[in-house]
């Protein structure tokens, strides 16, 4: 009897006749075939499941299912075929439908999770008024420095962040912190540190400096800010440093610098409003108050005797310890690890 002409001749060295390239393809055609009308919901060790990648098959599937490669096809290749629908009907008469999840569902997670008693929610709405006031006093601030009002604005936005801090201080001691506050509060600092700060930046720096530099600063310190305020809110928390320097320290020695009228010349002042703009988005640690506040009593003597005699140079002093203290924290871990 004649051989097949779509059959090779058995070589010598190969353990098994091979067949043509576009076998092993029409197998996976039937593998993927017998996946769509067999495998849309199947039962496994005795639970349910609904068809996925890791579509169930009966025991006597299995061996084919993994020498057929069926693991590769995907649910949107099996949905293309046989769409899913919303409900699956049941296995067997004991068990329910499987329905699929309710996306409305999500719309009623409420904003103060908890007990909502009309305490906590009077605790709560005190906590979110701090934080509009904030930014409410971040808008005077915008609407003071157009109007040439640079060191009244500068006040409006120390304001700001006494606000800034009293709000999360309320919420964690009236236990009333929820996910809603912590997003409204990065949204207000945003408007106030991120947008109000650079723009009482640039209308003190008016007449000092060019325009176009002024510009330039100030944007990058609100782009800085942003980038800051998004990588706090996704990043881990850490309770003894801050990775870069917070936007609402960066706007508080913005908005001192402005309303003390720092005797530096104007280009001076432009590449320190740049130095700090990128402070907020490095990598180097920067201990939190709570840490400072814990310093020795007479480490605090000299930054008080110092305002005393000369409040600008003190100043000065301090807001440059505090921006090398981070590389230098940065080196010491550097150097224990």
């Amino acid at each position: 009897m004649p051989r097949a002409p779509w059959r090779r001749r058995r070589t010598t060295d190969s353990p098994r006749p091979a067949g043509r390239r576009w076998a092993g393809r029409l197998r996976r055609s039937g593998a993927f075939a017998r996946q769509v009308l067999l495998v849309r919901v199947g039962r496994r060790d005795g639970e349910l499941t609904t068809g996925t990648e890791t579509a169930l098959v009966e025991p006597r599937y299995r061996s084919r299912r993994r020498r057929y490669g069926l693991d590769r096809f995907s649910r949107a290749q099996v949905e293309s075929v046989m769409p899913v629908s919303p409900a699956l009907p049941p296995i067997s008469p004991a068990l329910p439908p499987v329905t699929a999840p309710d996306d409305t569902a999500a719309g009623s997670i409420p904003l103060l999770p908890g007990e909502r008693t009309v305490t906590r929610r009077v605790k709560f709405a005190l906590v979110n008024a701090c934080t509009l006031s904030s930014l409410t006093l971040g808008m005077l601030a915008i609407f003071l420095a157009m109007q040439g009002e640079v060191r009244i604005a500068a006040l409006s936005l120390i304001a700001c962040v006494a606000f800034d801090g009293l709000d999360g201080a309320l919420a964690r001691k009236l236990g009333v912190a929820s996910p809603f506050g912590a997003q409204m509060d990065s949204l207000a600092d945003m408007c106030s540190f991120g947008l109000a700060a650079p723009v009482v930046v640039y209308a003190s720096l008016a007449g000092s400096v060019s325009t176009a530099a002024a510009a330039v600063a100030c944007a990058l310190v609100a782009a800085c800010a942003a980038i800051r305020l998004a990588r706090f809110n996704v990043s881990p928390k850490d309770g003894r440093f801050f990775c870069g320097v917070p936007t609402t320290m960066a706007a508080a020695v913005l908005a001192v610098t402005v309303a003390i009228g720092l005797p530096v010349p104007g280009p001076v002042l432009l590449a320190g409003v740049a130095l700090l703009a990128f402070a907020m988005v490095s990598s180097f640690p920067y201990a939190k108050l709570a840490r400072l506040v814990k310093l020795p009593p007479w480490l605090w003597l000299a930054p008080v005797i110092g305002a005393l005699v000369d409040i600008r140079l003190t100043f000065a002093l301090i807001v440059v310890g505090y921006l090398v203290s981070g590389p230098v924290l940065w080196l010491r871990q550097r150097r224990a690890a």
